[in-house]
């Protein structure tokens, strides 16, 4: 078998380049007098991979041969060059608001780090088995810093991100990281089902200091009236907004079927990373808009003040602590898989040596599995 052709290219600053995906996978580039965003380029025969860097989003990852961008949600648009967040973008230092006095000194909604230009390391280019790049970016009120390091599989549909966070303060500090992964149409629609390994959950908005009562079990939640709904599907009503639950296994996954485009969207990780689980609902003139897909370091979408007063949740910390220069490491996977069109969704994501496998959810018969191979990604 003829190895695959690697592709691989970084957006330069100056004109910047317009970035083409041909029918055949290929890519190619093109300088323009117009302006288009700075990003970090990954493709290989199946997929393409965009790391914004006015952002840090990771805002496109499609299959070849399918125009689909599951992570298509608050997409700029042609010549729109502004630092925003979309797709899948990062909360750091925080999920959620800023306390009254840190918004009035410039502290954004789920903090700086999808509000600052980020740096690319080098070109993508091969490395130890796979093609790798990385950016990082300095978030100046927070005082942290953050080292990106993305690893695209040469052949396969799946990559990996490994974060390095430090607390570059003279002072030890508080802070939180929650990857916000962020579907929309056409990949969205009322066939669209998400499953993942979460358990005991409560919805957002409940008050001190039991925010987290009433609780439910994934698939429920509870409305604000005390309904049960499931939330697999959305269809036409967003409540319970943001709901989240807690994971009791050693690792946390995510998926998004979308048997109108015949993907599958995935996340996997480590749940000493990511100890939370959170899905975002909104819905749009009576349709599916957006569904986040969000797994993090802290379960309460709130400040830092109230984050402290409650404390834990089922005895889980709802925020970590960095010392002064300290660093962490944090890392996921994500994958986009065809899948046939009665696809039930997913019941289970198993890591099994250097193979991942997606079990379908299925009541009758065996069910379907989806392997694909993760060899090279994970290194030190």
């Amino acid at each position: 078998m003829s190895k695959p052709a690697i592709m691989f290219r970084v957006s330069t600053i100056a004109f910047a380049l317009s970035l083409c995906l041909a029918g055949d996978g290929s890519s190619t580039a093109a300088a323009t007098e117009s302006a288009v965003r700075r990003s970090l380029v990954f493709s290989n025969a199946t997929a393409r991979l965009v790391a914004d860097l006015d952002g840090g989003a990771i805002g496109d990852f499609r299959r070849v041969g399918n125009p689909v961008n599951p992570l298509h949600w608050g997409t700029p648009t042609a010549g729109d060059t502004a630092i925003r967040g979309f797709g899948h973008f990062l909360c750091l230092d925080r999920w959620g608001p800023p306390s009254e006095a840190e918004g009035a000194r410039g502290m954004p909604y789920h903090g700086e780090a999808s509000h600052v230009a980020w740096q690319p390391g080098g070109e993508v280019s091969p490395r130890a088995g796979a093609l790798e790049a990385t950016m990082s970016a300095k978030l100046p009120i927070a005082g942290l810093a953050i080292q990106r390091r993305i690893r695209f599989s040469v052949s396969d549909p799946v990559f990996a991100v490994r974060e390095v966070i430090t607390n570059e303060n003279p002072l030890g500090r508080l802070y939180n990281c929650v990857q916000h992964p962020t579907i929309g149409p056409p990949f969205l629609d009322t066939r669209t089902l998400v499953d993942c390994n979460g358990r005991r959950g409560f919805a957002q908005g409940g008050s001190l200091p039991h925010p987290e009562e009433p609780s439910s079990y994934w698939p429920r939640a509870l409305t604000k009236d005390g309904e049960s709904v499931d939330l697999r599907r959305l269809l036409d009503d967003p409540e319970p907004n943001v709901v989240t639950y807690a994971i009791d296994q050693p690792y946390g996954w995510v998926t998004a079927i979308s048997p109108s485009t015949r993907l599958l969207l995935g996340y996997f990780w480590k749940t000493s990373d990511y100890p939370w689980i959170s899905l975002w609902r909104d819905v749009r003139d009576g349709a599916p808009a957006a569904r986040g897909l969000e797994f993090g370091t802290t379960g309460l979408h709130q400040p830092f003040p109230i984050l402290t007063k409650k404390g834990r949740i089922w005895d889980r910390p709802l925020a970590e602590h960095l010392d002064s220069g300290q660093a962490v490491g944090k890392e996921y996977i994500a994958f986009l898989l065809e899948i046939p069109p009665d696809f039930r969704g997913v019941e289970d994501v198993v890591l099994q040596g250097n193979q991942l496998t997606v079990r379908e959810r299925s009541a009758e018969g065996p069910p379907r599995e989806l392997r694909l191979s993760i060899e090279h990604l994970l290194v030190p």
